[in-house]
């Protein structure tokens, strides 16, 4: 029992190392992808430092949602591979250790990441989802330009839609700027400027659009007339306020609400509007909370023999497979959002069949292990080497 207890601590300790660091590379690895974003709005919309540090913090806890998992399967994984490499695998059977004997520290260094990722489902997700929402608003308010995109029909203002061909942010300029107007009673205004710029009244949600050398076309629906009229200058003041009121008074979306707030809309939305696809999608967004969490214990489970079996074979290819196996849980998942989101199935169904796979695949994998059976790990290493070889040097030809 001491020798059981010793070799449980020494497990956890070897793993939290691998742990800590796959965390902090798939983090930084995640984060690259946003980070030409978020240097756009340093660079060109000046956004200061605790902004941007805000944006990534809130930006952080949907992304740990998938790392957490795939950091506990490598933790196990590469563990598990030094100790085989250094014999000490054998050492441990020797003084009369199973492989079920060294299944404890694993499945509690599982339970512990399955712990963590429940925690940023269940509270870190909504709450991030409610600040970032609420940030986005506020810089809107006072950097309009942020929120509006090239060749696409803005409509962030109350009857106002604005058209930007091309945004240069160097010299602060809306290129080819298109607007139609339907604030007055009957009369629709469409502005045709070639450039303009937008400035904001700080704390006053008001912005003014100042176009220069364009066109105003305006057509009286009730009288039935047409005009139009050149300008050098004109100016167009748009109001903020009212949008910022309608954010203040909306509906929290699906991902911000809590486990209580999704089943009442659940509740609500079956009763009034019947099971549509909002009900689907809140429902997926509620087993997703628990099933992903749930994904920690079966990832741990696959690596686990893996690590073991893996002797023989190069880490990187013990590293390959583990990276196959996340992508395949994470491919089952987003078949079952599609599907269950139209309610070609349950959603429920949809969110648990990965784990339900991957934890199959995990038992089978230690059943064989335990009974000293091969994976066929050499066997896939001989099968896959000629196919990339093939591949391979193709690519390179072309």
């Amino acid at each position: 029992m001491k020798l059981n207890t010793i070799t449980n601590r020494y497990i956890i300790k070897e793993m939290l190392a691998p742990f800590s660091i796959n965390l902090l590379v798939f983090t930084f690895l995640f984060l690259m992808t946003e980070m030409i974003e978020i240097t756009d709005w340093i660079v060109n919309y000046n956004l200061n430092l605790l902004a941007v540090l805000q944006i990534i913090v809130f930006t952080l806890p949907w992304f740990l949602m998938f790392i957490i998992p795939m950091s506990v399967m490598m933790a196990v994984l590469l563990t598990f591979l030094r100790m085989s490499n250094d014999n000490e695998i054998i050492a441990l059977k020797s003084c009369g250790l199973s492989v079920y004997r060294l299944l404890p520290p694993v499945l509690t260094f599982a339970l512990f990441g399955c712990l963590l990722t429940a925690l940023i489902t269940l509270y870190g997700v909504p709450q991030s989802k409610t600040a970032l929402d609420e940030m986005a608003m506020q810089l809107a308010s006072s950097h309009a330009d942020i929120g509006l995109k090239e060749r696409t029909f803005n409509d962030a203002f109350q009857d106002v839609m604005l058209y930007v061909s091309r945004i240069d942010t160097q010299n602060k300029k809306l290129i080819d700027v298109f607007i139609e107007d339907k604030r007055q009673p009957d009369i629709v205004s469409t502005v045709v400027a070639p450039e303009g710029r937008l400035f904001s009244e700080p704390g006053k949600f008001i912005f003014h659009l100042l176009l220069s050398n364009g066109t105003i076309h305006q057509t009286n629906l009730k009288d039935r007339s047409a005009t139009s009229i050149q300008f050098d200058t004109y100016k167009l003041s748009l109001d903020f306020k009212d949008e910022m009121d309608k954010f203040e008074d909306r509906e929290k979306h699906r991902e911000a609400m809590s486990i209580g707030e999704l089943r009442h809309y659940m509740e609500d939305r079956a009763n009034k509007e019947g099971k549509d696809q909002d009900y689907y999608k809140v429902k997926i967004v509620l087993h997703r909370r628990f099933s992903i969490p749930i994904a920690c214990l079966a990832m741990g489970l696959i690596a686990f023999p893996l690590g073991i079996q893996s002797k023989n074979a190069k880490r990187s290819f013990g590293l390959v497979l583990c990276l196959f196996f996340f992508l395949l849980y994470y491919l089952l998942l987003t078949i079952g959002y599609g599907f269950g989101e139209d309610g070609i199935y349950p959603p429920e169904i949809g969110m648990w069949v990965p784990n339900f796979v991957m934890g199959s695949i995990g038992l089978f994998m230690l059943v064989q292990t335990g009974r000293e059976r091969s994976l066929m790990i050499g066997f896939l290493i001989r099968r896959v080497r000629p196919f990339l070889a093939r591949i391979i040097p193709s690519k390179r030809s072309s």
